[in-house]
């Protein structure tokens, strides 16, 4: 049986009265959406109610599907432990899921347990749904670091195992809007803001899922919004279907977006594989600029290649530009898959014989000693793009005014720490962030007398 009906629901603890106490009154709009929504619910009696939550355990490459019989939740921490919760999980469904994630190696499981109380994310939907309906399991399932395809992917799984326990299921895809929609919010204002809740609102209003994956992260993150991967995921659990949306509210009074809608799948659509599509698409774009590469990066993603496949170390080829075997320079090897930061290592002064054995080491390492992921697997050989940036020589600065966040790059050091930062990166606008993450890299800290240099780079794609 296909999942009967899902719904994007935001979850500001204030909303339930005896938390807001009387401050629920200024979203009066999204509580009579959120009560509709738990109407719907109601006259649809599903067996298992399962709940996307930004707020449950959450790692940078895992989802955490929650394990056991039951859990308890309150709301304590927002002064109110009377509003309790007791809730039985569908471990029916949970263990089917997790065959399926296993047979695929998806990293999607019961692991790593921390706290097993309900969350926030959970018990504001719980609020308003057993209000009106008391019947029926959950499921809560937490995001992830990964990509936005592999959301997707897990909503694919999860509509998989609906079908095969031929359970009767709504989705709750659980999350906020942007957090920075006014200057006297909690969180300020940033432009970003008003235009993902503008683009959230329209997108999930037309139920243009495959629109949902084109969201840069960059700008996610700017707009401080908390809701997209459970959107992602429960549009997923929809794919190859049409789907027929209905927006019921939308709020910005506090400063944070609350939007409500609602989704009823219909006849299978061979035109909505939207994940399918983009990794599609991803690739296309990927060939396109690989076809267009230097031969710097061409010899960067040739090392990567027979690293990531073989284990071996790329010998030196011949016919590269005469500089790449006279010249010495420090070099760095930046990985992207997706839009997303995949490895990046780099050495500030030459510590191979030439340019060309320089980007050969560091490609390696980008690949596959970054500590910061995982190493690289041959099946994402198709989908990265490669950068390589050469770096001048550093010079001594006195002061930021001399810096330049799209020309030059900066080193920050404090006796035997260094920290350095590329000029020129996404999401890096002023000087002070530059050296704040600069210092941070270096284990630096702000009261620390650390001295700065600069450098420019030519970069190569």
């Amino acid at each position: 049986m296909p999942i009967l009906a899902a719904f994007m629901v935001p979850h500001p603890p204030m909303i339930v009265p005896r938390v807001g106490r009387g401050s629920e009154k200024q979203v009066a709009e999204t509580s009579a959406a959120y009560e509709q929504v738990a109407e719907e619910v109601a006259a649809l009696m599903p067996d298992t109610i399962v709940i996307l939550s930004p707020h449950s355990v959450m790692y940078a490459d895992y989802f955490h599907i929650s394990p056991g019989e039951t859990a308890e939740g309150n709301f304590g921490r927002f002064g109110a432990p009377e509003v309790c919760f007791t809730e039985s999980y569908d471990t029916d469904l949970v263990r089917r899921i997790c065959a399926l994630a296993d047979a695929e190696d998806f990293p999607a499981g019961t692991l790593g347990e921390r706290d097993p109380a309900l969350d926030h994310g959970t018990m504001v939907p719980l609020w308003f749904l057993r209000g009106k309906y008391p019947g029926g399991k959950i499921l809560r399932i937490g995001l992830s670091g990964l990509p936005l395809t592999d959301h997707y992917r897990l909503g694919e799984l999860i509509d998989r195992a609906v079908e095969e326990t031929g359970r009767r299921v709504v989705i709750i895809a659980s999350g906020d809007l942007s957090h920075k929609l006014q200057t006297y919010g909690p969180y300020g204002f940033a432009p970003e803001g008003p235009e993902y809740d503008k683009r959230i609102m329209k997108d999930c209003g037309a139920a243009d899922f495959g629109a949902l994956l084109s969201y840069d992260e960059a700008f996610c993150e700017r707009a401080a919004e908390c809701g997209h991967r459970s959107f992602v995921i429960m549009a997923g659990a929809f794919d190859g279907r049409s789907v027929s949306a209905r927006v019921l509210s939308h709020q910005d009074i506090t400063g944070v977006g609350y939007g409500i809608c609602t989704f009823t799948p219909g006849a299978p659509d061979g035109t909505r594989h939207f994940r399918k599509q983009y990794e599609a698409q991803l690739l296309s774009e990927c060939m396109r600029k690989m076809e267009g590469s230097d031969d710097y990066v061409a010899l960067a993603r040739a090392s990567v290649e027979a690293w990531v496949r073989g284990n071996d170390r790329l010998p030196v080829p011949e016919e590269l530009p005469a500089e790449m075997y006279s010249d010495r320079a420090g070099a760095f090897v930046s990985i992207h898959k997706c839009g997303r930061l995949r490895g990046c290592i780099g050495t500030i002064s030459a510590t191979e014989r030439c340019i060309a054995e320089e980007i050969i080491q560091n490609a390696i390492s980008a690949c596959s000693r970054d500590p910061r992921f995982d190493a690289i697997t041959e099946d994402e050989l198709k989908f990265l793009e490669i950068t390589v940036d050469i770096l001048g020589d550093a010079e001594d600065i006195s002061s930021p005014a001399e810096l330049d966040v799209k020309r030059y790059g900066v080193i920050v050091s404090y006796g035997r720490k260094r920290g350095l930062l590329l000029p020129n990166l996404d999401g890096v606008d002023s000087v002070e962030q530059q050296i704040e993450i600069a210092r941070q890299k270096g284990g630096i800290r702000e009261d620390d007398p650390y001295k700065l240099q600069r450098f420019e780079v030519v970069r190569h794609y």
